[in-house]
């Protein structure tokens, strides 16, 4: 490849006999972390020595003291001239009872009637009721094989456990005391029934606001321009639309009921 310097000079030049100087290669410099000597401390902290490879400097073991039969075993301790004289306890038996002297009396044993051997012999000669439930001779006890009635013979069959009687009590007095506190609630809630006197008078009162309402009403001017004079036009009419609904309510209905106060 031809240098740009080297096309601009002719081949034959004067300049191309000079010395040149040889350029160095210049290295980057190698990348060293900052944390270098942290992270050589801290491995170093953490280093066990002797890990893998065993303990650098061992003594190794006399050749007279190699490996003995019955080296290894239990021994019993030396016996020593304390131990001799101190007198032998021992913890596996109890004290036992004194001898009974010559002329103490032994106590009198209760005889009884029973033949103790007729028992110990009658029992073990009556096997247990079983059944055979196979061609083979396979059996199995007729208590534990249902065939038998069992259940029906107790005295409290047929009856309602006493667990389901308790409960079916508590039920019911749950429900009593909740019946009781719906009724309380039902009589404090209670409304009240108003008289003939009482409706015409309220009738009365309410017919005397919808002539109050209604009077205003006419008072209006025709030329209704302002916001203000459209907000009292429209609230005069809903307070006359209610108060005729309230009226007809009042002449349609004679039985009225008003909660208590």
């Amino acid at each position: 490849m031809v240098n740009m310097s080297d096309s601009l000079q002719p081949l034959g030049g004067v300049y191309s006999h000079l010395p040149k100087e040889e350029s160095k290669i210049q290295n980057v410099p190698r990348y060293v972390s900052k944390f270098r000597q942290a992270v050589i401390l801290e491995n170093k902290l953490t280093k066990e020595s002797m890990k893998s490879m065993g303990p650098a400097n061992v003594e190794m073991p006399s050749p007279d003291k190699f490996l003995k039969k019955h080296s290894k075993e239990p021994k019993l301790s030396e016996v020593t001239e304390c131990s001799k004289k101190c007198p032998r306890t021992c913890t596996c038996t109890a004290r036992k009872p004194p001898v009974p002297k010559r002329m103490d009396i032994p106590p009198i044993e209760i005889h009884t009637k029973k033949d103790f051997s007729q028992t110990t012999v009658a029992v073990p000669m009556k096997p247990k009721p079983a059944s055979v439930d196979s061609r083979k001779g396979d059996k199995q006890l007729l208590e534990k094989s249902g065939l038998v009635p069992k259940y029906i013979l107790k005295q409290d069959y047929g009856e309602v456990p006493a667990y389901l009687q308790k409960r079916r009590e508590e039920e019911s007095k749950a429900q009593e005391e909740y019946e009781g506190f719906m009724r309380e609630q039902k009589e404090q809630e209670a409304k009240k029934r108003l008289s003939d006197e009482e409706r015409q008078s309220i009738l009365k009162d309410l017919k005397k606001r919808w002539d109050h309402f209604h009077r205003e009403y006419q008072c209006l001017p025709l030329i209704i321009d302002t916001f203000s004079k459209k907000a009292h036009k429209k609230r005069l009419e809903e307070a006359m639309n209610q108060l005729e609904k309230d009226i007809s309510y009042f002449e349609t209905y004679t039985i009225i009921y008003r909660p208590k106060d």
